[in-house]
């Protein structure tokens, strides 16, 4: 082989690895997607222990310290969102149209929140608005040690689930002992907590059950007022079959931990 043809393939192969080293380079350190929802490094590893905590206020403190960076991350996630959907609602008000990816974005969370597919887009997105929205914290994290057992029920040890989420098709979670005879649902089991916080706030926030809690988020947000746990847990009647008496709980439960939600 001739010195020329042999540097011209040696050339080419480099080229080829240039290439190979760049669209790697720029997967790597490319963006999440605005669509991508967050999972921690975290979220995967075993639950802790926490019947092993004899010490209640170590309990306590342990418990808001292992969920409250999902939560937070989460609500993270949900007003980048909402942002997102405020900068394509001044493009329309102004006029203008919308990029291909946007509408393929837009379409996506008109699925995801469950939005009537038929509304005009500027509908469509005001709808949204009611939706997409945080959750205040310390609500999140007193229906989790609620529905939990403070994080020693067997379904959020085994699967993640410390909100008492259901599901319906067969095997997709546990069967609970106590079911009512005919009852199909599961207990839910999440691969990890974040999946599992991501899924209860979309439920939270897309469910008609809820539909009372998201008016009194919009409420507060149109008065500019604080969203609060305390103001939102009222709209959460239908998460149990207690009714009043549940919210009346979750609400004693803010205002006995608060020095432990504030830390």
């Amino acid at each position: 082989m001739h010195k020329r043809e042999t540097s011209k393939i040696v050339l080419i192969a480099i080229a080829v690895m240039a290439v190979i080293v760049a669209l790697a380079w720029k997967t790597g350190t490319s963006e999440p997607d605005i669509l991508d929802y967050p999972e921690t490094e975290e979220a995967s590893n075993p639950v802790p222990d926490f019947s092993a905590i004899t010490d209640t206020k170590e309990k306590k403190r342990a418990f808001f310290n292992y969920l409250r960076p999902e939560v937070e991350k989460q609500n993270e996630y949900i007003l980048s969102l909402r942002h997102y959907l405020q900068t394509i609602q001044r493009k329309l008000n102004a006029g203008h149209g919308l990029t291909e990816e946007d509408d393929e974005r837009l379409s996506w969370l008109i699925e995801e929140y469950r939005v009537d597919d038929n509304k005009r887009t500027e509908g469509q997105i005001k709808a949204l608005l009611n939706r997409v929205d945080i959750l205040p914290v310390e609500l999140v994290l007193m229906q989790a040690a609620n529905e939990s057992a403070w994080g020693t029920s067997r379904f959020a040890r085994e699967g993640y689930n410390f909100y008492g989420l259901w599901c319906y098709k067969k095997g997709c979670g546990f069967v609970p002992s106590r079911r009512t005879r005919g009852a199909k649902h599961e207990v839910a089991k999440f691969d990890n907590v974040s999946r599992a916080t991501y899924n209860y706030m979309r439920n939270i926030n897309r469910h008609p059950a809820y539909k009372e809690l998201r008016h009194i988020r919009a409420s507060l947000r149109r008065a500019q007022l604080p969203v609060t746990g305390l103001a939102l847990a009222e709209g959460l009647m239908s998460y149990s079959e207690r009714g009043a008496a549940y919210v009346n709980e979750l609400q004693h439960m803010i205002r006995f931990n608060q020095e432990y939600l504030s830390e």
